[in-house]
């Protein structure tokens, strides 16, 4: 009999022990900050004609705090490197952007959205929080 109750004990001490550490372990995890979240989405069509409208829309945003957001669309293309096509007005929460242009030539357009964190409506000094993927407009 003393042999089993002491493996009896054992047993329970290995359970107290574990169930000890993983109380310690959620505690701790509840207690991490959480990282803010946001994404960038961006539409443009994979085709358009020479002197036709090419429509280009973005939205995106990012859940972190006292942020206003302000999002821009850039352009890439015919070797003139990235620049901003249009911008969104500062927002709180999602913004929204939509670029009206037309290709006098053939080739291909590359397109991102960039969103910027802004601390006021005349910020001087923005913040790139998030760029989107890069999209191609083959121009025929």
């Amino acid at each position: 009999m003393n042999s089993t109750k002491k493996t009896g004990m054992k047993a329970r001490g290995r359970r107290v022990a574990v169930i000890g550490a993983l109380g310690l372990a959620s505690v701790t995890l509840a207690a991490a900050p959480a990282f803010a979240k946001g994404a960038v989405d961006i539409t443009a069509p994979h085709t358009a004609h020479v002197g036709k409208t090419i429509t280009v829309k973005a939205h995106g945003g990012d859940d972190s705090a006292g942020y206003l957001h302000q999002l821009c669309l850039e352009e890439n293309g015919f070797g003139e490197g990235w620049h901003q096509e249009n911008c969104s007005a500062a927002v709180k929460g999602d913004a929204r952007v939509t670029a009206h242009g037309t290709s006098a030539r053939r080739g291909k357009l590359k397109f991102r959205a960039v969103l910027y964190g802004l601390t006021s409506t005349h910020d001087q000094n923005p913040v790139r929080l998030h760029a989107s993927d890069v999209v191609t407009v083959n121009v025929r």
